[in-house]
């Protein structure tokens, strides 16, 4: 079990070590049938063999046993909030990512391009990813969109991905995705189960409408799914809780935005790994927590590409040796959750963990993968444990009771 109620914020120190929090987006995966490894096994990372042959290895669960998560839930939990209680929707994540300034009783919304058939079939979720300038050219245009008694901005994302935000009087969140995560079949429409939701509803389902007719001349990005809808809520953050100056190093707007919401500054990145590693040595002085995120593992994946991942694995063990340069006291390496190529999908499975401090047991681990991890010091965790053990590790925590 993690923590509960207020015991991790009464023990915390605001003296003690720095940590890094470095995060390889959907780190795991499922072994190939033929050799029988996972991509992050197959891949040649000996920089995280060093690491995990220098420290403790075990795995986390993201949620709960058996549980999919989301992204956002994912990291949420990494970052010690228990996941369930402080539920947060993607939309939300996904506009404090870009900047957008929400109000209290907006709602925000994730959007995906799509490409859709001539019988309203869904034929690929990501309208094959477009470019990020084709993203702003048709977000432009949708944000021309008109609802009676409501305000509309549309705004790009990244590649395939925008976020739109609803402002008016009575409008509510948590209703249901569109975006049925399927092909061969159409997107859902957005159904009300209270009486309070039927406005919000139907103005969802007239803006789909609308955009429909303005996309149809788009040979991929001809619809568009929603997921995520959700209004913004307060949480206590990172440095009210655990007395942390904390940043966020992350290239994808929805990573900043999670960051953000718990109270990290957000210093974005965009290019090579490298750059990851340049802006955590310029303001290494200014933070005690860093979180350093790498994306294109996860990516990788959901395309169920296996030879793609491991190679997306392999680049993100070259951000490695930068990060150690700094000498962090606290050096955890994990996933958010598992995208196996296998299911081109998050998974349920659980996530390797390597923890590297001068108070850390090593396990005799020789190499950073699933197998290895399975028989790691550290064991199988939850990741809202993981928070707990890096201030511990980090000098941050007092004893508990006499």
């Amino acid at each position: 079990m993690g923590w509960t109620g207020a015991l991790p914020d009464s023990l915390v120190s605001e003296r003690g070590g720095k940590i890094v929090l470095l995060i390889a987006d959907g780190l795991g995966g499922l072994p190939h049938p033929e050799t029988g490894l996972t991509e992050l096994e197959t891949a040649r990372t000996p920089n995280l063999d060093a690491l995990a042959a220098e420290g403790a290895t075990g795995l986390h669960i993201p949620i709960a046993p058996g549980i999919t998560p989301g992204s956002g839930p994912a990291h949420m939990g990494l970052f010690g909030y228990d996941p369930v209680e402080y539920l947060i929707g993607r939309g939300v994540l996904e506009g404090l990512g870009i900047g957008f300034e929400l109000n209290e009783g907006d709602v925000a919304v994730r959007i995906n391009f799509a490409t859709v058939d001539g019988t309203g079939n869904i034929t690929d979720r990501r309208a094959g990813r477009i470019s990020t300038e084709l993203c702003e050219e048709l977000s432009a245009r949708l944000d021309t969109i008109e609802l009676p008694g409501v305000e509309l901005f549309f705004r790009p994302v990244k590649e395939h991905r925008a976020v739109l935000v609803l402002r008016g009087d009575g409008l509510v969140g948590d209703l249901n995705d569109t975006d049925p995560q399927a092909t061969g079949v159409p997107p859902r429409a957005v159904s009300a189960t209270r009486p309070e939701e039927e406005r919000t509803a139907e103005l969802l389902n007239a803006f789909i409408a609308k955009a429909r007719e303005m996309l149809a001349d788009q040979p991929k990005a001809n619809a568009i799914t929603m997921r995520g809808i959700a209004a913004r809520t307060k949480i206590p953050g990172f440095v009210e809780r655990y007395g942390l100056r904390a940043a966020v190093i992350a290239g994808y707007p929805m990573y900043r935005g999670v960051g953000g919401l718990v109270g990290m500054d957000v210093l974005p990145v965009a290019g090579p790994p490298e750059a990851k590693t340049l802006m955590l040595a310029e303001h290494w002085e200014e933070y005690d927590f860093f979180f350093v995120h790498y994306k294109y593992t996860d990516s990788r994946g959901e395309d169920g590409d296996f030879d793609a991942k491991v190679q997306a694995t392999e680049e993100f063990d070259t951000i490695v040796p930068g990060v150690r340069t700094m000498r962090p006291d606290v050096l955890l390496v994990t996933g958010d959750h598992s995208t196996p190529s296998a299911l081109a999908s998050h998974s349920w499975h659980p996530v390797p963990i390597a923890l590297v401090s001068p108070s850390t047991r090593r396990d005799g681990s020789t190499s950073f993968g699933e197998t290895q991890c399975l028989g790691g010091a550290l064991g199988l965790l939850r990741a809202v444990d993981l928070m707990p053990l890096m201030l511990a590790h980090a000098g941050r925590l007092a004893k508990f009771g006499a």
